[in-house]
């Protein structure tokens, strides 16, 4: 396909969105991330209860339990363990 051809070719929304944060994380660094996300921390922490940090905390290990099998928590203990 030529650029001409590609071009008039619609942008599904995955890739414009792929391209966005790519530019996006072009134009900051680590350290706006790391403060966005600290910012975004506090702001959930004043509208949610210990009990919804229970509640996703759970239900993500029950995910990760789903989907690995001892192996995989043997190599985290180990690594773990190394520090």
């Amino acid at each position: 396909m030529t650029n001409s051809q590609s071009s008039n070719k619609k942008m599904s929304r995955e890739e414009a969105g792929r391209m966005g944060g790519e530019a996006t994380a072009k134009k900051h660094s680590r350290e706006f991330y790391q403060e966005i996300g600290r910012k975004g921390g506090k702001a959930t922490a004043k509208s949610h209860s210990r009990e919804f940090y229970q509640e996703i905390g759970r239900k993500g290990g029950e995910a990760t339990s789903n989907s690995h099998d001892k192996d995989f928590y043997r190599e985290i203990g180990r690594k773990g363990g190394q520090k």
